[in-house]
């Protein structure tokens, strides 16, 4: 997840650039790059499945998204779960969440 805001004019070329030099990660990795727009009204989220990028885009209608902003200039990793509180605009750190418990095996 980009801190702060992003321009999202960019498209799969210009946002895969900002996660490999801007943020030494590989944009061909299993994982979500998630992107804000300064007004925090528009996700962009860069994905490489197989043989090619999903460029998923989401713009709401009313309200912003709770985004970090760039105290850090570090990009922020968040989980499956977290990422689905910020879609559906709530702050990735819920403090009245349940914790969330793994399966163990029964034996």
């Amino acid at each position: 997840m980009a801190r702060g805001s992003t321009d999202l004019r960019k498209s799969i070329d210009g946002l895969a650039a900002i996660v490999q030099e801007g943020f030494a990660l590989d944009p061909f990795s299993p994982a979500l790059f998630v992107f804000c727009n300064r007004k925090r009204d528009k996700l962009k989220i860069l994905q490489w499945e197989h043989n090619g990028f999903w460029l998923h885009y989401r713009r709401l209608e009313r309200g912003v998204f709770p985004w970090p902003g760039e105290e850090h200039p570090a990009p922020m990793s968040i989980s499956r779960r977290q990422l689905r509180w910020l879609l559906d605009g709530l702050p990735i750190d819920q403090r009245q969440a349940h914790p969330e418990v793994k399966a163990r095996t029964v034996l």
